[in-house]
Order: structure tokens, then C-alpha cells, then sequence
């Protein structure tokens, strides 16, 4: 054999080899990839022929597939869309598993999960069309029905947590949507929802509640440094800090009032028991100082900060700036500078406070069944955490009482039913604009439920917006649809 044909030869063996690797490759290592792809219409196509798993809250369907006399088969429905949007998502033969349950819980829903592999044998011998499992999620639909009622029109997240196990009672972001339209087999009109929803400058399909932007706390975010310091043994209660009217940052020339410009109290320190209950800015400040970037990162992650979290939504981390100067550590005492979190990780704070110090891992389904609503799986209480002790957590109790009882927390207040809370207003960007928070537990002695509260500025001026003032009767409307069945 010549040169030229040895080369030639070479050249063809080798253009068959990578013939060959590209194939394998695609069809071992890419398969479930581009079979998840939304855009593939065989995928879309095989899945619409299946009859797809419910979404269950409390026995009801908020989700589920219903026949259809057209070639796709099947329909998505949603009995309360607007209502669970960001819970379920939404399930469009445009757009594939969009958001919520139906994304992350897809390969469930589809039947085509690992975990349901022998109970799609007796469909392959028998030649039934596979159908998808059935979620049983923690949602209360008191407790989401009452925080989306007293949200109202307000842009902003409401999170219910059981503090004893981690549940999520319920989970509300508006603005929201109807996930109806994205599954209409009108697809012109679907891809018209779509886009329309997509430019909406108000964001109707970011659960405010996990994921998005992230938010300053505020005051909220003391509560993680009063747990810091409880926790430091340097504090107690009933230690005094310093409260002046103004506190200089520092190395700076930059000062922090107070809110309102008043005093904490009627002399030059204030204990930190009263620091908490009357919110003052300048002990906290001072005391963030104090404590060290380092130690309030520390608590920060306690709490969850910083972790990536599957609830099975993914959820935005939380932050808090360990590369802070002293200046800057001194507004993250005051929940500001650049700590950022999400409502659901202030309802995780106020949890484990009221599960004694013990963090549980917060969770949406609690059980996944089959299409004979056999039980498949049952999610078990399980702890994320402890971030505090339990001498810790009762007396951050003691305080966010006093913040109900006989500080800026009174809106919350239930009749015969003792209240623990915190407010929180924080301030963003240039324009004096500020978020309304509020996080507490209720019965104060024996908790059931936490909550956490977000109500986003609606003006640049936000005198009035305050978070007694506005997320509080908020979150007393949940609470008591939590502790009054």
C-alpha cells in the first residue's frame, strides 16, 4: 500500500472513530439532557400522551391532567391558579415543565423518575400508557388562603413555616399569575401570555418568596445579632449597650439615627433586652462592631445563610458581607450595608428560635404516591441546624414577646394567644425607599406556626411604611389562620 492511500486510510478510520464517539457520546452522556430540553417536541409530544401526576393540598387538586379530544391528549389544569402559581408552576406543551413543582419535580409528575421504575413494568407488559405520580404537598390552604387574601395587591412574599418539622404551610408571591394560560393548547395565545408575562416590569413569575432578588432585612437581621451575642457569652439580656441618638460609624464621619430620630431610652444605654424590643439602631450598630464580621457570618450560616437549598424549589442563598470594614459591619448590625435575604430564610430564623434553637429542613411535599395513590415516599422531619442553644432561644422568645406586648410589634397582636415577633424597615438605594418586614411564631409557648413577611416599598418615600405598620396585620392574619383551625 502506498503512501497516499495509508493516509487516505488513516484519515477514513479516523473520521469513523469520531463518528463513532460523537454517537456514544450522545446517546449515553446527552440523552437525558436533550430529552429534557423544552424545546424538544418528541420529548413534549411522548409526555402529553401520559396521563401526568396531581399536585394535591390537602386532598384537593390544584393540579392535574384532564382528557382532551385533540392530539395532544391530555391538559394541564389549575383549579387555583392564581392562588398556587408559584407553588405548582406550570406545564406547557410550548414551554415544557416551567417553575414551581412541575420543574423540579417533573421526572415524578412524568412517571419517568428512577424511583418508579418497577411500577412501570406491569404498563410495558399490559401495554397501559405509563402515568405519572402524585404529590401530596405541606401546604395549608387556610394559612395560603389567608396570607394571599391579606397580601392583597401589595408586591411582596408571605412564608408560613411549622417550626416543629420544617412544613411549609404556605408560600405567596405577588404579583402572580394564571399558570391556565401557559397550558392552553391555543399555543398562538399561549406564546402570547408568555411574552406578555415575561415583560411585565412587575414580575409576576419570580416567587418573591425563594428566589429573584434578593431584599435587605432591615431589623429583622437583629435578630441574628442578638443571637450572636447570646451566643458569644460576653452578653445577656440584660447587658447595657451603648444608645445614643446618633452613632458614628467607624472611621467615618457618617452617622445612624434611630427611628424617628428618638431615644431608646431615658439615659446613654439601653440592655439588650430593650435594644430589641424598642428596635434601637445605634446599640445595634455598636454592638455588630462588637461582635466582628467573622462571629456574625458565623451566625448567619448557623441560620442558613449562605447554603444552597432545596425545599425541592431551588432557593437563592441568602448573604452576609464577610469582607465588611468596620464602617460597613456596623450598618449589617442594622440589617443593611449589603446583607441580602429572602423571606423564606427570615422565617427559618424565627423557626428554629421556636423549635428551641433546632433549625428543621423546610419542605413542600410530604408524600409521593402512585397512580393507585399508594405511598411511594414519605418525607421525614429532618434538621438542618442548630443554630442557637435552647437558653439562647427562649430569650430572644422573652424579647420578640415584648416587641408584640409593648413595641413596634403590637399589630400582630391575637386575642388569648401570645404573639413573639419582629418588625423591620429597610431602607434601599438613593431614593429613601424602604421594605416592610415582619417574622415571628405563634403560641408563644408552644409554636405551630412561624412567618415571615415582605411587603416591597410602593413609593420612594416610605413614611408610614413601616413594618408594624404594614407587614405586621399581615402576618396576624396568617398566624391566626394557623393557630385557629
Amino acid at each position: 500500500m502506498n503512501a497516499p492511500i495509508r493516509r487516505l486510510a488513516v484519515v477514513v478510520a479516523a473520521m469513523f472513530a469520531a463518528l463513532l464517539i460523537s454517537t456514544t457520546y450522545i446517546q449515553f452522556f446527552q440523552a437525558d439532557t436533550l430529552r429534557e430540553m423544552a424545546g424538544n417536541r418528541r420529548t413534549l409530544l411522548d409526555q402529553y400522551g401520559r396521563d401526568r401526576g396531581a399536585i394535591l393540598v390537602d386532598g384537593t387538586p390544584i393540579a392535574e391532567s384532564e382528557p382532551t379530544d385533540d392530539d395532544l391528549r391530555w391538559i394541564r389544569t389549575y383549579s387555583q391558579g392564581q392562588l398556587y402559581a408559584h407553588v405548582t408552576g406550570y406545564y406547557s406543551f410550548t414551554y415544557g415543565a416551567g417553575l414551581g413543582l412541575e420543574r423540579s419535580e417533573n421526572a415524578l409528575l412524568s412517571g419517568s423518575a428512577d424511583s418508579l421504575f418497577y411500577r412501570r413494568l406491569p404498563d410495558l407488559v399490559t401495554g397501559r400508557e405509563p402515568t405519572g405520580a402524585t404529590l401530596e404537598i405541606t401546604i395549608d390552604p387556610r394559612v395560603q388562603r389567608a396570607a394571599a387574601q391579606a397580601l392583597g395587591d401589595r408586591r411582596g412574599a408571605v412564608v408560613a413555616l411549622d417550626p416543629r418539622t420544617g412544613a411549609i404551610l404556605a408560600m405567596v408571591s405577588h404579583p402572580t399569575y394564571d399558570p391556565n394560560t401557559l397550558s392552553s393548547h391555543n399555543l398562538s395565545a399561549v406564546q402570547q401570555s408568555y411574552e406578555t408575562l415575561n415583560e411585565d416590569a412587575s414580575r409576576p413569575l419570580v416567587n418573591r418568596a425563594i428566589a429573584g432578588d434578593l431584599y435587605p432585612p432591615g431589623s429583622v437581621f437583629k435578630l441574628v445579632v442578638a443571637a450572636a451575642a447570646l451566643e458569644s457569652n460576653e452578653f445577656n439580656p440584660d447587658s447595657e449597650l451603648p444608645s445614643p441618638l446618633r452613632y458614628t460609624l467607624p472611621g467615618t464621619s457618617t452617622s445612624i439615627p434611630n427611628f424617628g430620630g428618638s431615644s431608646c431610652s431615658g439615659g446613654e444605654t439601653t440592655s439588650l433586652f430593650d435594644s430589641v424590643r424598642v428596635s434601637c439602631n445605634t446599640s445595634f450598630a455598636w454592638l455588630a462592631g462588637e461582635l466582628g464580621a467573622d462571629q456574625l457570618n458565623a451566625q448567619a450560616e448557623a441560620f442558613g445563610f449562605g447554603q444552597p437549598l432545596q425545599v425541592p424549589l431551588p432557593v437563592t442563598p441568602s448573604r452576609y458581607p464577610v469582607d465588611a470594614d468596620d464602617a460597613q459591619v456596623g450598618l449589617t448590625g442594622i440589617g443593611q450595608y449589603d446583607v441580602r435575604v429572602t423571606p423564606l430564610q427570615v422565617a427559618m430564623i424565627s423557626a428554629s428560635i421556636a423549635n428551641d434553637g433546632v433549625l428543621m429542613q423546610p419542605h413542600l411535599v410530604d408524600t409521593v404516591r402512585d397512580k393507585d395513590l399508594d405511598p411511594i415516599d414519605t418525607t421525614s422531619a429532618q434538621e438542618l441546624s442548630t443554630p442557637i442553644s435552647a437558653t439562647t432561644a427562649q430569650e430572644l422568645t422573652d424579647m420578640m414577646i415584648a416587641v408584640v406586648d409593648a413595641g413596634s410589634g403590637g399589630a400582630a397582636a391575637l386575642p388569648g394567644i401570645q404573639v413573639a415577633g419582629k418588625t423591620g424597615t429597610a431602607e434601599f438605594g438613593t431614593t429613601g425607599a424602604a421594605h416592610a418586614w415582619f417574622t415571628g411564631f405563634a403560641p408563644a409557648d408552644n409554636p405551630t406556626i412561624a412567618v415571615a413577611v415582605l411587603v416591597e416599598s410602593a413609593t420612594a418615600d416610605w413614611t408610614g411604611e413601616t413594618g408594624g405598620v404594614v407587614a405586621a396585620p399581615i402576618a396576624r392574619a396568617v398566624l391566626e389562620a394557623g393557630v385557629n383551625p
